[in-house]
């Protein structure tokens, strides 16, 4: 539930029964006022059937804007049971009851105390919130039923139109499907996956594409759906889109490729494609985007599991460019950041780029003991990798960056016993380098010492 801001539209209706200003409200005041939009009261939703009830309206509804005369003071979330103190002020009973068992007999919006402990049912009230919320349900039911025949609709127009109709066809699909959980079932209840899915080829159009991909990304695909999209001319089409798209575009094409990834049957060389990850790469290092940082890297991250592909995502300079970009990540990022650079160094030509990449060593040496333990186990395995390959080159480099004070705070800290180890061991080898009164130089221990 969401946090509720009280409407724009209800200003100067506070105080119901009291609850507020001090004026009276009742329901026909409120309909006059506008809280309800000059919209007749009904007993239950639509003027007849079966009484809705209030809490499942409230959850379904999920709404961030509610009149604030409906919210409790306490929780600031809509009243389904009003009750008023002798102070004039409205609660939700259960809130109020909670607040007088915790030994407090005092209003807790005027802290005035109480003469009087009794609660009385808010009648009024109940019956205002009850219909608002009952004309927002109704209003949301037959937005939702026209989403479904609007999708319907759309999905039969698309067998048959083309060229530019066809893209605008698409566009209102996607934006039905965007904000309708109806109209996305509807289109999966109706075989729209597999027709959209079939305007993905070699010869699709970018304009077409883009808005595939975006209806795509929207649906619950099942696996029978995402072995058809695993077709190599569809991918191949996916990733054109990814090469050219807006920076939305390129997202949802990621999302795409993720989902795809997801499924057990699922082949390597979909992804060992140079083309995807220089793609995928212009994503990430895009900083004039930073929402593109986190699904890029997400993926990448997915995609650096897989061995075969490990050397050809070295191959197009991956490591310099994700380690110009660690400082202006967020946490999230910087740690999916040093998933991939720890993953890479695993393969001969990661572990070269790294030691020949000259901000490699600060770059880690900062990042020890700053962000996350994870983090820094990622950072520290990167360091050990680099300074066996060239124990005295890296090892000078990197003291003279100060690892030895980080891996000393490292071994201190409450990280875990294998951490621990592993730092140790590179603490070790770095000092084989310096006569003990030059490593505790170093090591920017001397004042400690003494």
């Amino acid at each position: 539930m969401p946090m509720f801001q009280p409407s724009r539209r209800d200003g100067g209706i506070l105080g119901l029964d009291g609850g507020g200003d001090g004026r009276i409200l009742d329901v026909e005041s409120a309909v006059k006022d506008g809280v309800l939009g000059g919209v007749a009261v009904y007993g239950g939703v639509g003027g007849g059937g079966e009484k809705l009830d209030l809490k499942k309206m409230i959850e379904e509804l999920n709404l961030c804007e509610v009149p604030s005369v409906f919210i409790c003071p306490i929780s600031l979330e809509p009243m389904q049971d009003p009750v008023t103190l002798c102070t004039g002020q409205t609660y939700e009973r259960s809130n109020i009851l909670k607040w007088f068992s915790m030994g407090h007999y005092t209003c807790p919006t005027t802290m005035q105390e109480l003469w009087d402990d009794t609660v009385t049912p808010n009648t009024t009230l109940h019956h205002l919130t009850y219909t608002w919320f009952s004309q927002k349900y109704v209003q949301m039911k037959k937005r939702s039923e026209d989403a479904e025949g609007r999708a319907s609709e759309l999905l039969a127009n698309l067998k048959r139109v083309k060229g530019q109709a066809r893209i605008q066809t698409l566009k209102e699909l996607q934006r039905v499907v965007a904000n309708h959980s109806t109209a996305r079932k509807t289109v999966v209840d109706e075989g729209g996956v597999a027709l959209v899915s079939s305007l993905l080829g070699p010869f699709t159009s970018y304009a077409v594409g883009c808005e595939v991909v975006a209806i795509l990304v929207n649906l619950s695909l099942t696996s029978e759906a995402k072995t058809s999209l695993m077709q190599p001319a569809k991918v191949s089409s996916v990733v054109d889109v990814l090469n050219e798209g807006s920076i939305e575009t390129k997202i949802n094409c990621v999302r795409l490729i993720e989902m795809l990834m997801e499924e057990k049957d699922f082949r390597t060389e979909l992804v060992s494609s140079h083309s995807l990850l220089v793609a995928l790469m212009r994503l990430v290092r895009n900083k004039k985007h930073p929402n593109g940082h986190l699904p890029g890297l997400t993926l990448l991250k997915s995609i650096s599991t897989l061995k075969e592909v490990r050397s050809l995502i070295v191959s197009i300079g991956t490591i310099p460019q994700l380690l110009e970009l660690i400082p202006v990540l967020n946490p999230e990022c910087v740690e999916l950041a040093l998933f991939v650079l720890e993953v890479l160094s695993s393969v001969p030509q990661g572990q070269q780029a790294l030691m020949d990449c000259s901000s490699t060593i600060p770059t880690m040496v900062k990042l020890l003991m700053r962000i996350t333990e994870c983090c820094t186990d990622y950072a520290l395995s990167i360091l050990c990798s680099v300074c066996n390959l060239s124990p005295q080159e890296c090892s000078l480099r990197a003291v003279d960056a100060g690892l030895a004070a980080k891996l000393l705070l490292v071994i201190q800290s409450g990280c875990s016993p294998a951490l621990k180890q592993r730092a140790a061991e590179l603490l070790k080898l770095c000092s084989l380098n310096y006569s003990d009164t030059m490593f505790i130089s170093k090591c920017k221990l001397t004042r400690t010492i003494q």
